[in-house]
C-alpha cells in the first residue's frame, strides 16, 4: 500500500512539473511572438486545454478529496517554480499581473471541478 502512495504522489509531481514546464515553454516561444503582457493570455488556452487532458487520460484517483490535494500541490508547485524560473532566474519585478493568479487559481480549481466532475455528475450517470 506505502508503494501505491509513492507511486501515485510521484505521478501527481511529475504530471505537476510536466504541466509548468508546457506553459513555461509556451511562455519563452509567446515572448518572441505576442506583447509581453499579453503572453498569459495565450498560453492559458493551451495550458487548459493540456491540464484537462492530463486531468482525464493521466490521473486516476479512488477518491474525491485526491483531487483536492493535487490541486493544492500542483499550485504550490507553479508558485515556487515561477518564482524561481521566472522571477529570480529573469530578475521579473513585474511577473505577478491578473493573467498569473488566474493561472494559479485555475491550477487549483480544475483538479477540484474535474474530480467533481468524475464523481458527482459522472457517477450518477
Amino acid at each position: 500500500m506505502q508503494n501505491d502512495a509513492k507511486k501515485i504522489f510521484l505521478n501527481t509531481v511529475f504530471w505537476g512539473f510536466v504541466l509548468w514546464l508546457v506553459g513555461y515553454v509556451l511562455g519563452i516561444v509567446f515572448f518572441a511572438l505576442v506583447p509581453k503582457e499579453q503572453i498569459g493570455y495565450f498560453v492559458m488556452p493551451l495550458g487548459i486545454a493540456f491540464t484537462l487532458w492530463v486531468l482525464w487520460k493521466k490521473i486516476h484517483r479512488e477518491e474525491l478529496m485526491c483531487y483536492f490535494g493535487l490541486g493544492i500541490i500542483w499550485t504550490v508547485m507553479a508558485i515556487v517554480l515561477d518564482y524561481l524560473f521566472n522571477v529570480k532566474l529573469f530578475h521579473l519585478t513585474d511577473y505577478y499581473k491578473p493573467d498569473v493568479y488566474l493561472y494559479y487559481v485555475l491550477t487549483f480549481v480544475l483538479p477540484v471541478a474535474f474530480g467533481w466532475y468524475r464523481f458527482k455528475v459522472n457517477k450518477g450517470q
